[in-house]
């Protein structure tokens, strides 16, 4: 039997890594979406496990053959998108696939399958809480908090669009949460 797609977006900070970690846990034939990209390897990272690697040149020809599903040109020449091969490979095979993307990429991923897919948008409880969140980090300077800050409030304008909303203002409430709604799309 072909698979399910989920889509997770949310903006950094509101704990949607967290949740899809605990749901991968948990025995639903869930497994990644493998991301393409035009930045090199680091580290171990091997070729068709964590990303399919491609040159900038080979990125741009496969977005004008219509081969992406979704992708981000996040900087010059350094591209993040999904391969429609690689889905449908996944799907074909019967697992339900699960993407950790954007908001424009859920949107469009979720426009191309329909019912076949779930939205999932993980909220933050509020703009404070997040700025919280990223400052209790300590990973980032001020500067680059400003800037996630301001994106994460142009993305929580597309939570509408996705089919449900998980706000993460207790992690235990929010993993049970999206784990009832997970379960309910797999079993219609």
């Amino acid at each position: 039997m072909a698979g399910k797609l989920i889509i997770f977006s949310a903006p950094s900070g509101s704990g949607k890594s967290t949740i899809i970690n605990y749901l991968m846990r948990q025995g639903l034939n869930l497994s990644f979406s493998i991301s393409a990209t035009s930045r090199p390897p680091r580290g171990t990272e091997r070729d068709g496990v964590e990303y399919f690697f491609l040159s900038p040149e080979e990125f741009k020809s496969r977005i004008a053959n219509g081969e992406f599903l979704e992708y981000e040109e996040v900087y010059k020449d350094r591209f993040y998108g999904t391969l429609k091969s690689q889905v449908e490979k996944q799907l074909a095979a019967g697992d339900n696939v699960v993407f950790d993307v954007d908001v424009k990429g859920g949107c469009r991923i979720k426009e191309m399958y329909g019912d076949r897919a779930l939205s999932m948008f993980i909220q933050p409880p509020s703009i404070e809480a997040l700025r919280q969140r990223l400052e209790g980090r300590g990973t980032d300077s001020p500067e680059v908090i400003a800037d996630r800050l301001a994106r994460a409030a142009y993305e929580l304008t597309f939570a509408p669009k996705f089919d449900t909303v998980v706000i993460n203002d207790d992690l235990e409430k929010a993993e049970a949460e999206a784990l009832a709604k997970l379960k309910a799309f797999l079993d219609k």
